[in-house]
């Protein structure tokens, strides 16, 4: 949480594949949005991104092999350490970019337990309008992460309506105000043990296990 001296935590995720992206327009925009609610309020947001493009050789190869490189790891501990988050993905034939699904495959299911999200697309034409709130916000309520209300959408022609700068200031206030809350962090101290967990989907912090007792050593073959 944000204290005087601890600016909130936010991250862009962005899988435009373009120079400039609209896809990164859009997420830099809501971005900006939110740290100028939050300078309004007294309290400050650092905003870090994470452009898959970037990473997309790091991403395959953990889809095909599990093995995580350096700059996808830093990406993912960045998410972690995130109290906010914002995520934007180009619509490719009614579906969200597969670079940026094959991303999300990759994370560990614990990652994105109750953090604040805002969700958003952008596509050529408004047919796409729905894979928003029909595939995202079904694909992040998987991962546990709590969607903001507001959800994002621009096709071409929504740049210059001012409707889709209303939009993109309701979400920006929504996840500013759960981010205030805490309520992210409030879940991983008082709630983490109440949800179901898989062995390694967070780095042995999941349960209450001690690696380094004498039984877990025995387990992986060392000596007592």
């Amino acid at each position: 949480m944000s204290t005087t001296d601890s600016p909130y935590a936010l991250v862009v995720v962005t899988a435009g594949t373009s120079d400039p992206s609209t896809t990164r327009l859009l997420a830099d925009r809501t971005a900006q949005r939110v740290a100028e609610l939050a300078s309004r309020r007294g309290s400050q947001v650092t905003t870090r991104v994470i452009d898959l493009r970037e990473l997309a050789t790091e991403i395959t190869g953990a889809m095909v092999s599990r093995l995580v490189g350096p700059n996808l790891q830093q990406a993912i501990t960045t998410l972690g350490e995130a109290d906010g988050i914002i995520v934007s993905t180009p619509v490719y034939k009614a579906g969200a970019s597969g670079l940026f699904t094959s991303f999300l495959q990759v994370l560990d299911n614990d990652l994105l337990i109750a953090k604040p999200t805002v969700l958003a697309a952008t596509a050529g034409t408004t047919r796409h309008a729905l894979v928003v709130d029909e595939q995202l916000r079904s694909l992040f309520a998987y991962l546990r992460a709590t969607s903001v209300p507001t959800s994002l959408f621009a096709a071409t022609e929504d740049w210059n309506d001012p409707a889709l700068n209303k939009r993109i200031d309701r979400a920006a206030l929504e996840l500013l105000l759960l981010m205030e809350s805490g309520f992210a962090h409030r879940v991983k101290d008082e709630s983490w043990h109440s949800y179901p967990h898989e062995y390694g989907s967070a780095g042995g912090t999941e349960l209450s296990i001690d690696l380094e007792s004498d039984l877990m050593r025995l387990a992986a073959g060392g000596t007592a």
